[in-house]
């Protein structure tokens, strides 16, 4: 397999070492929340998070009354976000899985895209992308924040990461119209650590 594996990312969480984490929720999905993007108002009930890590998003859904599944290619990952929702005694499914393999028992409202793209070699991003539209609901959601860091190899074509770039024409081409409806830009932004930034978009499957 293309890019890091399972015992990469196993690695940092043994060493607790997990310079992607903010410590909190991330800032887009604290104003899709807050603005009535996410929950019953929404008509959203079910939603994955592919790529949990921690699991900060997860509690936040949860805590929302959305019915969340979790999903994560390291056991740390599945046992910190265990931990985090039993620390608030509040409850969703952890699943231990390879985002590539697993497919949920029935079609799914929306799916929230912070950190597994950008976590996986572009080599498996056009499967991944079949993935996601397969998982939603027509009319389903895709909360999108698409890591934008700038590498010093691009220029001679080197392909860095994780974390991957992932520009907006990129994911056009991995998410085009029409099986997916688009927003209008500009998109939200919002910093991450060393100069990345994430841009914010809700996408629409068709």
């Amino acid at each position: 397999m293309a890019g890091p594996d399972r015992q990469f990312w196993q690695d940092h969480f043994d060493r607790n070492e997990l310079p992607w984490d903010r410590g909190a929720v991330g800032p887009h999905l604290q104003a899709w929340l807050a603005d009535g993007t996410l929950g019953a108002e929404a008509a959203i009930a079910t939603m994955a998070v592919p790529g949990c890590g921690s699991g900060h998003e997860v509690l936040a859904l949860a805590l929302h009354g959305v019915a969340v599944t979790a999903i994560d290619y390291a056991p740390g990952a599945c046992d910190a976000t265990r931990a985090r929702l039993d620390g608030a005694g509040a409850a969703a499914t952890v699943v231990c899985a390879d985002v590539l393999a697993w497919r949920p028992p029935a079609p799914l409202d929306a799916v929230y895209e912070q950190t597994c793209l950008c976590a996986l070699h572009p080599d498996h991003w056009t499967r991944y992308a079949a993935s996601l539209h397969a998982w939603l609901r027509p009319g389903g959601r895709l909360l999108v924040a698409a890591m934008q860091v700038d590498r010093t190899g691009a220029a001679d074509g080197l392909i860095e990461g994780p974390p991957y770039n992932v520009p907006v024409n990129a994911l056009r081409a991995l998410l085009p119209e029409p099986r997916w409806a688009w927003p209008r830009p500009p998109y939200a932004r919002q910093p991450h650590r060393a100069g990345a930034y994430e841009l914010g978009l809700v996408l629409t499957r068709r």
